[in-house]
């Protein structure tokens, strides 16, 4: 751990932010949504994005990366995410993955290696704590990013020409 010259931990001087994501895709592909919502003391932001082609574990991967990306500098980020598949993949799994060259444990080739790719760089600027919430239930922030997230979907399919 890094400290300063009187031995104070530098995390003691970081920003404490909470950080709240989620994914929704109409159709897995289809058109999709991510959403996060970025806490820091007084202070929240609400940020969603689309793709028009798209699956849900993508747009899952995107709020996380996009939320992260938001970060000008080094903060202490609780970020809590409805999926598994993220929290478990950046916590567990992406070790694996990388010394077997991206290959899962059964020589399939990882999905959304580039979003893992790029979920690994913003972790790495941050100190990361990762919550798994479950969705739909109680958290009042992760209803509303799914909310959100499903609202920039619903967007997405719009401007395709669906309905």
């Amino acid at each position: 751990m890094d400290k300063d010259e009187d031995g104070i931990p530098a995390s003691a001087f970081m920003k404490q932010v909470t950080l709240v994501t989620d994914g929704s895709c109409l159709g897995n592909p289809g058109p999709g949504g991510w959403a996060y919502i970025l806490r820091f003391g007084a202070h929240v932001k609400e940020v969603a994005g689309s793709d028009p082609q798209t699956t849900n574990n993508r747009m899952e991967l995107s709020a996380a990366v996009e939320g992260l990306k938001a970060l000008r500098e080094r903060c202490q980020v609780e970020l809590i995410t409805d999926s598994e598949y993220v929290k478990n993949g950046i916590t567990k799994w992406i070790h694996g993955w990388k010394r077997r060259n991206w290959k899962k444990a059964d020589g399939q080739s990882v999905l959304n290696v580039d979003l893992w790719k790029a979920l690994e760089e913003q972790t790495a600027r941050h100190e990361v704590q990762w919550q798994w919430t479950k969705g739909h239930a109680d958290h009042a922030d992760n209803n509303r990013c799914d909310e959100l997230a499903r609202e920039a979907a619903e967007e997405a399919r719009r401007q395709l020409g669906c309905r």
